[in-house]
């Protein structure tokens, strides 16, 4: 596998990073390592550290999807890089490594909550992404989000969404425009949706397009094209998904089954109460809806979202010891380890409300050290709601679908501080 330093063209596409197209900052070369759902194997993990070690800084770095960036590489790495992650089955396929963008409730099948096990949808779809011929164009911006029916990464912004319903099938959500589709079958509807999105993307001459809200289509003609697709009706009054009673295609349809009827007139965003409950079975379906009000709060927190190698290494070791010998990488920059105590998984820090971009000396557009300044404001003072430092105005990687403290460094070096509400991920 060679590949490397590849210079971001803005007329052909984004200029978001990868693992083989590498990122030049102040601090070396940066690689983002694309890993779906957050979910990492031990062995995985143990690779990750060692490249961190042996090309970068040796730092961790969480991102705000889930995923991991390297820092500090040396140029000319990317060939070892990108023949190692391939290796630890980090690198399934050149041609979409930048377009594995999923988040997904990362206590899922963990603590009894939600309505359906997505560890089956992350699965599947991850095939179902890697799989097509379609999906290499769409943008490294583009995010699938898998949420068990507790809300958590639901409030993402995600392109495609699936939540778990109480009857174990899924809703998906495009645009607007959602379908209910059978548990088994919703993670290929969802890859079959941004198919449909990067078809219409392509119609676009005069501007680039790369989330589905910059389509600009209007949301019949998302919902016509969507359906045939599919063979399935939106989500109508009655809160269920029935088939389509025209498919102009069926050849390229999914095949799906209409989910059970249901009495709810919830729409959209719930099944109601109308829905009847499935105990949880080998699908991974029904079980109660648990509310997760703080998801910011879920995992081991770390100092601005990184791990040196002393910590990774514990993280990993511990999670070694345990049966799922996996961790779980969170869209908050935290870390879950399947299996350990409640303690082990929420123990007290300072740090569990404090973000902070890289900042200077590791890039080259922060006007100051926004860590050093946030480390010793926290020696002073432990904010109430979860506050973002940024070294400029970019503020890359603030926190998304929540309130929070915003530190926005200006020129001169001082700070403005307000409070904002962000509906979509950076």
């Amino acid at each position: 596998m060679s590949p490397t330093h590849i210079s971001a063209d803005p007329a052909r596409g984004d200029a978001c990073p990868g693992a083989l197209r590498l990122h030049a900052a102040d601090d070396g070369f940066l690689a983002r390592v694309r890993i779906p759902g957050g979910v990492l194997t031990v062995t995985q993990a143990r690779a990750l550290g060692a490249l961190a070690g042996r090309l970068g800084d040796g730092v961790l770095h969480l991102t705000s999807r889930g995923n991991v960036q390297l820092r500090g590489l040396r140029d000319g790495c990317g060939g070892e890089l990108a023949d190692a992650l391939s290796a630890a089955g980090l690198l399934p396929s050149p041609a979409h490594e930048r377009v594995r963008n999923v988040v997904a409730s990362p206590m899922s099948g963990l603590d009894g909550g939600g309505h359906v096990d997505v560890r089956g949808w992350l699965r599947g779809l991850d095939a179902a992404l890697i799989a097509s011929s379609v999906t290499p164009e769409l943008s490294g911006r583009f995010l699938f989000a898998l949420d068990d029916g507790r809300g958590d990464v639901a409030g993402l912004g995600p392109d495609v969404l699936l939540r778990g319903l109480p009857g174990g099938d899924g809703l998906l959500s495009v645009g607007g425009v959602a379908f209910r589709v059978p548990y088994e079958d919703a993670a290929r509807a969802a890859v079959s949706a941004a198919e449909v999105f990067v078809e219409a993307a392509r119609e676009v001459s005069d501007r680039r397009v790369w989330r589905v809200s910059e389509l600009g289509l209007p949301e019949g003609e998302l919902t016509a094209r969507l359906s045939r697709r599919l063979g399935l009706r939106p989500v109508g009054a009655r809160g269920t998904a029935r088939p389509a009673t025209t498919n102009a295609h069926p050849t390229t349809g999914t095949g799906l089954r209409p989910g059970p009827r249901s009495s709810n007139a919830g729409g959209a965003e719930c099944a109601g109460p109308g829905v009847e409950e499935r105990p949880v079975g080998a699908r991974g379906t029904a079980r109660p809806a648990t509310t997760n009000a703080h998801p910011t709060t879920t995992g081991i927190a770390l100092p601005f979202g990184t791990a040196t190698p002393d910590q990774w290494a514990d993280l990993v070791a511990r999670a070694a010891e345990l049966p799922a010998q996996e961790l779980r990488v969170t869209p908050w920059r935290r870390i879950v380890i399947p299996g350990a105590t409640e303690e082990e998984q929420h123990p007290e820090t300072p740090w569990t409300r404090v973000g902070a971009c890289i900042g200077s000396p590791g890039c080259a557009k922060s006007h100051t050290d926004v860590r050093a300044d946030a480390t010793a404001h926290l020696a002073e003072a432990h904010p109430t709601l979860p506050t973002y430092w940024s070294g400029c105005d970019r503020r890359c990687g603030h926190p998304a679908g929540t309130t929070y403290i915003d530190i926005t460094a200006r020129p001169d070096g001082g700070y403005d501080t307000t409070t904002r509400t962000t509906p979509q991920p950076s």
